[in-house]
């Protein structure tokens, strides 16, 4: 859903308050004054449990305290700004919020975590979120918010000459090669791609590291595919990229793609390249799509713990390189094969707080990816274990040489169970995936 349709004016304040939960009554406020039915008391003590259980500082200044409850409207959104800044207990001693982005989410609203992960993804966004605390009044701070949550983003790059030419050979290859889609790769323009600068008949697929949330009735682009890579190479998010697109069902496995990149931030189109995905993913695939994502996980959460991968693979854990497992789908199978080999973390928590796609739980995966052992994740994308130890010995795949038992543990499991399973390498960095045996590198190996 588009997240500026969700902001309204009247529940957009200055707070006045130094601490979280008197400026959570300030943003109840105004929320019971737009809807008389809402119960601040309940929401109040609702929205502090929460924050007890697991903070909802996100860092840059910005929390995000949310709640569900029963109510008619799916989501209320109220936001505070405070340029003395608020004490918060989840922030380091000399940090202070800003920004307080309160989500009222009622109890049916099915998209609760993806609408929470998408605000998460826009408020880590240091420049919008420096443009926001620094608006000059209210109605300045309600058009910024309306234009960076609907995806709307300064363009510093133009499309010149050269790469609209090359946009219009891409068409002309994509039909003679009866291609399915164009992707497009907007991490070779500094500011993005201009809008309207791309249109097309065909598919159109953008690809891109930065968090973006499109409006729906205004994109240019038939899907935004987010994929972080640590790589300035041309094509570097490629097989990630398509990987999603195969498993969101954008592009099918018999589909052809034209790939227009060019190198990261040179603000010009440089290579086209027409991707053939059978031939692409022939050793992963036994000629289905279906075969590549278990029945049981969803598209959502398979794309989740590759960011989450990546992510790790790029930024490391206190600045060293940290190798990791995720076995996501099959649970009962794959419980099988593990036992703990510490005490697990996870244990006790309510299954929405230990869901992947929780943007609360990046932090907290991040931290224990430095336990030896599996994470186990349910194919809804519930953490089951961190610190398990797979002992899955089937031997009918094989490994490319130099790989360690990280690798052959993800090669294992995903024999002898209907699983994915996805490794981060601690001496490359380098993201494979494991489907039945069969291993796919998703990015570079770091050099």
């Amino acid at each position: 859903m588009r997240l500026d349709k969700i902001i309204a004016r009247s529940r957009i304040i200055d707070l006045r308050s130094h601490d979280l939960e008197g400026a959570l009554q300030e943003l109840l406020a105004v929320c019971v004054g737009s809807f008389s039915d809402l119960k601040p008391e309940a929401l109040l003590k609702g929205l502090l449990a929460r924050e007890s259980t697991m903070t909802t500082y996100l860092g840059l200044g910005v929390a995000l305290p949310h709640v569900r409850v029963k109510m008619s409207r799916r989501y209320i959104l109220a936001i505070g700004r405070s340029r003395v800044g608020i004490r918060h207990d989840g922030a380091l001693a000399d940090e202070r919020v800003h920004l307080i982005v309160m989500l009222i989410a009622g109890e049916k609203a099915r998209d609760y975590l993806q609408v929470l992960a998408s605000i998460a993804r826009q408020v880590k966004e240091k420049e919008l979120v420096d443009r926001l605390v620094a608006s000059s009044d209210l109605d300045a701070l309600h058009e910024q918010l309306v234009g960076g949550f609907g995806g709307i983003r300064p363009v510093q790059a133009q499309q010149n000459r050269v790469n609209r030419l090359m946009f219009r050979e891409a068409e002309r290859v994509a039909r003679g090669a009866d291609c399915g889609a164009i992707m497009v790769f907007g991490d070779t323009f500094v500011g993005g791609i201009e809008r309207g600068a791309i249109e097309s008949k065909l598919k159109t697929i953008l690809v891109t590291r930065n968090p973006i949330e499109p409006g729906e009735d205004e994109r240019a682009f038939a899907e935004t595919i987010q994929v972080r890579s640590f790589s300035n190479q041309r094509m570097a998010q490629l097989r990630s990229a398509i990987l999603v697109a195969l498993t969101r069902g954008v592009i099918s496995f018999t589909d052809r793609i034209c790939c227009l990149d060019g190198m990261t931030g040179s603000n010009q189109f440089d290579t086209l390249v027409v991707v053939d995905i059978e031939r692409e993913f022939q050793t992963l695939l036994a000629g289905q799509t279906s075969d590549l994502l278990p029945e049981d996980v969803k598209p959502e959460v398979l794309e989740r713990v590759i960011a989450v991968a990546t992510e790790l693979a790029v930024e490391g854990r206190e600045g060293r390189p940290v190798g990791c497992l995720f076995v996501v789908g099959d649970n009962e199978k794959v419980a099988s094969f593990i036992k703990p080999l510490v005490l697990n973390p996870f244990f006790g928590y309510k299954e929405e707080e230990r869901n992947i796609l929780n943007p609360f739980m990046d932090e907290t995966v991040k931290e224990f990816s430095s336990i030896d052992g599996a994470f186990i994740i349910r194919g809804d994308g519930v953490v089951e274990s961190a610190g398990s130890l797979i002992q899955a010995t089937d031997s009918d795949y094989s490994l490319p040489s130099g790989l360690g038992s990280r690798h052959a543990a993800a090669a294992a499991i995903s024999v002898v169970s209907n699983c994915i399973s996805i490794v981060v390498s601690s001496s490359t960095s380098q993201v494979s995936l494991f489907r039945r045996g069969v291993m796919l590198p998703l990015t570079e190996k770091r050099r």
